[in-house]
């Protein structure tokens, strides 16, 4: 009798491994996550976990980074081959490092913001919440984000730490994989349009189990953005507009096809080089832009230059424009938190419906649009 309840919990035991391991084979069926406009990530639902893929971490990222999501009782069931996925998260995270100050704002939409608990660079943080949160010592800082304060954060003992790479994988990341703390690669920078960036809070909705409300919140932003959008198309004039700004012999603007480039596009304004293609910047001498552009009637972002002033001192060829005589200059730089950070370099991206918002008010004055600008100002 002994025997062969032995027997009977043996094979129970195989079977239940065998049953979870055939299910993170693919052999169940799965709800895959169904985005609108981002491009850089995707999910698949299978009931007891989730798999969560990174297609786009970086430019040119050639390795699609796996996931998987799962409550501590369910991956205590689960095996798996190691090296089938680049980390093994609980779903649920109490504790998160970010790395982005774009990453903030969907933690405060999600109301989760009490999980962050470390940040590198913290003044650069423009939230008032976080700020608060900063101050009281809820939110540690982590030194630089190229060489993150490992001995710090191993102390914090996060759930899992949101990362970016620029060009490839951050090494001070590898570090802290190897002591067991799951690292995500986040790349909604790569994304190429506003919505499609401000559509990876829906990534972080599966993190903290909030799908719902994340696809909420994502379907007002684009409805308030493309509500903005066809008020634009109301306008009956389309002023001419340039932007950027030299760095050193360099003039650096945005791409017609860059997320700024569309933003302006949406706005219904004469981007004066919007029929440029690619998603980085333009990279032209003086001559070349004055040609152009010397009587544009606004000049948007010049570069992180905040007042007439500086602008004239650091080239007095500046003055020749339009923009610059008639005073028609607006800049976010001004736009700032209580240790300087930029807020348009926060919020902008997950909220491109008030950057649209703003480009519209200030663009086309002759629609009476009801807005006060978030971020744009005019130049001091």
């Amino acid at each position: 009798m002994k025997f062969i309840t032995l027997l009977f919990t043996a094979i129970l035991i195989v079977s239940c491994k065998n049953e979870a391991s055939q299910q993170l084979k693919g052999e169940s069926k799965s709800i895959r996550l169904d985005l609108k406009y981002a491009q850089g990530f995707s999910t698949e639902d299978y009931g007891d976990y989730k798999v969560l893929n990174i297609t786009k971490p970086w430019p040119e990222a050639t390795k699609t980074y796996k996931y998987l999501i799962a409550s501590n009782e369910q991956l205590a069931k689960m095996t798996f081959p190691k090296d089938e996925y680049d980390a093994v998260i609980t779903d649920s995270i109490s504790k998160i490092v970010v790395t982005s100050t774009t990453h903030i704002p969907a933690l405060e939409l999600l109301g989760v913001e009490s999980a962050l608990i470390g940040f590198p660079e913290t003044d650069y943080v423009s939230s008032k919440k976080a700020r608060k949160r900063i101050d009281s010592g809820f939110i540690r800082e982590l030194g630089k984000n190229e060489s993150i304060n490992t001995e710090v954060l191993l102390e914090l003992s996060p759930d899992v730490v949101i990362g970016f790479g620029v060009d490839g994988v951050n090494k001070t990341f590898e570090t802290i994989k190897k002591a067991g703390i799951p690292v995500v690669y986040n790349g909604d920078w790569v994304e190429s349009s506003p919505l499609a960036k401000a559509e990876w809070i829906r990534f972080f909705g599966v993190l903290f189990n909030k799908e719902k409300k994340a696809d909420s919140i994502f379907n007002q932003i684009e409805k308030d953005y493309l509500n903005a959008k066809q008020i634009a198309l109301q306008a009956k004039s389309k002023p001419t507009v340039l932007s950027g700004a030299m760095h050193k012999d360099v003039w650096y603007l945005p791409n017609g096809e860059s997320s700024e480039g569309q933003l302006m596009a949406d706005a219904n304004i004469n981007y004066l080089w919007q029929d440029t293609s690619g998603n980085g910047s333009l990279a032209l001498s003086f001559e070349t832009v004055f040609d152009k552009a010397k009587d544009a009637d606004l000049w948007l972002s010049p570069s992180y230059y905040s007042t007439f002033e500086q602008l004239e001192e650091a080239n007095s060829l500046y003055s020749n424009f339009k923009a610059f005589k008639q005073k028609n200059i607006y800049s976010f730089t001004n736009t700032t938190g209580e240790t300087g950070g930029v807020l348009y370099y926060e919020l902008g991206t997950a909220r491109p419906d008030l950057v649209l918002k703003d480009l519209v008010k200030i663009c086309h004055p002759e629609l009476e649009f009801d807005h006060d600008p978030v971020f744009f100002k005019l130049l001091e």
